[in-house]
């Protein structure tokens, strides 16, 4: 593989170059010609590439770095198929004009794979106009968001991520498919929105707010944080049937979503 420049570490920037990964990767999107895809962290377009054999209908490549967007302008040029997209992903995403549907790829930068995801998420609209993500992630990344109830791992990303997604883990990848070569392994994740079946908010920031008070002393009994978080309502605390001794990671998803409920009832 031929090097443009110095990756850049400020932009988390570990590229996937082994293509035996990179297929398997595509071949989860199940892409076909009526398809657009959307692709987070373009790099040098090994995945760009792959997608492109699949013949979807559009590619929206989105790249912050401006050396390496170029780059892409200039390999893609005779693809009328690829439009590059030289702009942060998540003011890309808050504009989210692609149309319904949407198969989604990405290489996450470490530094803001979170944050990405949560943008997805807490969407105002739903069901969202992407119709699955394929991401991969830093492993212990990954691992909490598929933690279950009581495990160490279990954390805001969870109770966010199995809101409004059913999410599978497909393959873990060594750091040696990378260039540079992280210190950490990564995972394969797909995400496909829930049409029914999730708890209704009006306003998804409700949730964002008391997973980050109830997670803020995530070692701590969530005494305090919920009769903070109700005013000292002690009624609807009572309503709510929970034991108080137990720490956040104690509570199940739903739990947190009945909370989030209650929440918006009271505060809107």
């Amino acid at each position: 593989m031929e090097i443009y420049g110095k990756p850049k570490k400020s932009l988390g920037q570990n590229f996937l170059i082994d293509k035996n990964i990179i297929n398997k990767i595509v071949e989860i999107g199940n892409i076909n010609r009526n398809k657009i895809v959307v692709e987070i962290g373009s790099g040098y377009g090994n995945l760009t590439d792959a997608i492109i054999k699949k013949n979807p209908k559009k590619i929206y490549a989105i790249e912050k770095d401006k050396q390496l967007s170029t780059l892409l302008i200039n390999k893609y040029k005779n693809f009328k198929k690829v439009q590059i997209i030289n702009k942060d992903v998540l003011e890309v995403l808050q504009e989210n004009d692609f149309g319904k549907d949407i198969i989604v790829f990405g290489n996450l930068p470490y530094n803001v794979s979170t944050k990405i995801l949560a943008s997805l998420i807490l969407s105002d609209e739903w069901p969202s106009w992407y119709g699955n993500l394929i991401l991969m992630f830093q492993k212990e990344v990954a691992e909490r968001i598929l933690a279950k109830s009581k495990n160490k791992d279990f954390s805001r990303l969870t109770v966010l991520a199995n809101w409004r997604l059913e999410i599978k883990k497909h393959f873990d990848i060594s750091n040696n498919c990378f260039f540079p070569k992280p210190k950490i392994e990564s995972t394969v994740l797909s995400f496909v929105p829930k049409k029914t079946g999730y708890y209704s908010l009006k306003k998804p920031k409700n949730l964002e707010k008391i997973t980050r008070i109830l997670f803020s002393n995530r070692r701590k009994m969530i005494n305090k944080n919920l009769i903070k978080l109700f005013k000292n309502d002690h009624e609807i605390i009572k309503k709510l049937n929970i034991d108080l001794d137990q720490r956040p990671s104690d509570l199940s998803n739903e739990t947190f979503y009945k909370i989030a409920a209650e929440y918006e009832k009271l505060f809107g």
